[in-house]
């Protein structure tokens, strides 16, 4: 006799059923598919600034950090350096940024806001709000907390994943929500 599934339910061959066979749609495929419709979505809310998607978060780094090598911008936002370089060269082509010598180890380069740059943030502050409110339309304030706190264990399992941890994140999630 085949294991029973914590719900008691056991599939026709008495082994555990998968996702798709339980009924549940694949869990990465929806939430790589999602992805991809809300950066779709906020390239196109952020061309009216010249901007697209990926720029944004550079411009942000930025504006929070005052200035970051071309490397710690990579990590910082999880892309690879020459995808990193090939983006600043656009932003500075644009004239959203700037590169200039470290001041303390002129080997370094740092890249800079412009002025063109710090008046980009309130465009797309404004891209990133219309964008997330179209993402959670009819949705609940309840549910949208609640979404935000499944995709941040989500995250948080996967990131454990990356760093070698083998256990999911030590958090409860179901008793936050």
């Amino acid at each position: 006799m085949g294991k029973k599934h914590k719900d008691g339910k056991k599939g026709k061959s008495g082994k555990k059923k998968g996702q798709e066979e339980a009924g549940i749609p694949p869990l990465g495929g929806s939430i790589v598919q999602a992805a991809r419709s809300m950066r779709t979505v906020l390239s196109r809310n952020l061309l009216s600034a010249g901007l697209y998607a990926g720029q944004d978060g550079v411009i942000m780094a930025l504006a929070e950090e005052g200035g970051l090598t071309a490397g710690s911008l990579a990590a910082r936002l999880g892309v690879k350096a020459p995808t990193m370089t090939r983006t600043i060269g656009r932003l500075e082509a644009q004239g959203f940024v700037e590169r200039r010598p470290d001041e303390d180890d002129g080997r370094l380069t740092v890249v800079h806001l412009t002025d063109a740059g710090r008046s980009s943030l309130s465009v797309i502050g404004e891209a990133v709000r219309v964008s997330e409110g179209q993402a959670v339309e009819g949705l609940s304030e309840k549910e949208i907390r609640t979404l935000s706190k499944l995709l941040r264990a989500v995250d948080d399992n996967l990131r454990g994943v990356i760093e070698g941890r083998s256990e999911p994140a030590e958090k409860d999630v179901a008793e936050e929500i």
